[in-house]
């Protein structure tokens, strides 16, 4: 089961809440008890719901919600919405607010992990506590901006059917090293039928202008500015290499590191038990303090 609850984002950007309780709470607005809660955040092109299994193992002792970003999943996609960092990161600070979680832990994936550090070096007053899942914070830079251009250009929309959509992604992608199923599921997740086949439920342009707004810029002064515990994680085989993790592990002042097995960038897709197996113990201390 899964409840929506409705966030106004900053611009008046309606935004999609879900908590995957099973079952859900009943009363969002009374049900808080000053504990602090968590908020989860799906990296570029995700949605809310890959957030779920996690979010139901940890509704079994703490109140979770995963967040559909602005122009993702469920949440509104206007044309002229602003898809900078400032917006993303003020609409997690709004749903910290309005859904009563503060202060809270946020368990973010790669562009959700950097809204989650730059949120928590603002505003240190709502947040307890970060999980940083799979995301560098050195520049990119242009070339891996046109890269994600020309990725984008070679999927072969519509598909036909999810099957499609399965194999693509999971094996004949040219970005997939070897097979991978799970990488597969996570991408048919956003996507939705259409007149013509599946397309993806968000706009390929949004994406690479929200993008636009990190991949230049190097983030480790706003991870210097994290004053409360934080987690890298990193899967084995991800986008975040040991070296750099290990750095910002350094660079964070309360900084803890953990690192997934047979995991890629989607660690918690890809692992889900080893996922959970390096979080628990960090949640565990930073929720019962």
């Amino acid at each position: 089961m899964a409840r929506r609850i409705d966030v106004t984002g900053t611009g008046g950007v309606r935004l999609a809440a879900w908590e995957f309780g099973d079952p859900p709470k009943t009363d969002p607005a009374k049900e808080h008890d000053g504990s602090p809660g968590v908020l989860l955040l799906h990296g570029l092109m995700g949605r809310a719901s890959h957030w779920a299994p996690t979010a139901r193992r940890l509704a079994e002792r703490h109140r979770a919600v995963a967040l559909d970003q602005r122009g993702h999943g469920r949440s509104d996609k206007p044309a002229r919405a602003a898809f900078t960092r400032e917006a993303y990161v003020e609409d997690a600070e709004a749903a910290l607010e309005q859904l009563g979680l503060a202060p809270a832990v946020l368990i973010g994936h790669a562009m959700g992990a950097l809204t989650a550090w730059q949120l928590a070096a603002k505003r240190p007053d709502l947040v307890c506590g970060v999980i940083l899942c799979d995301m560098r914070a050195s520049a990119l830079g242009a070339a891996s901006q046109r890269e994600w251009e020309d990725w984008f250009k070679s999927w072969p929309v519509p598909f036909a059917t999810l099957a499609d959509v399965r194999k693509w992604f999971g094996e004949d992608d040219p970005w997939v090293e070897r097979p991978n199923p799970a990488r597969g599921e996570f991408y048919a997740e956003v996507m939705h039928e259409c007149e013509d086949g599946w397309r993806p439920v968000f706009e390929p342009e949004q994406m690479l202008a929200s993008r636009e707004t990190w991949v230049y810029d190097a983030h480790w002064e706003e991870l210097a500015q994290v004053q409360c515990p934080a987690l890298v994680v990193r899967g084995l085989d991800g986008e975040l290499g040991r070296a750099e993790a290990q750095e910002m592990v350094r660079v964070l002042p309360r900084g803890e590191y953990a690192e997934v097995a047979d995991a890629g960038h989607l660690v918690h897709y890809d692992q889900p038990e080893g996922w959970s197996a390096s979080i628990e113990p960090f949640l565990d201390a930073v929720l019962t303090t």
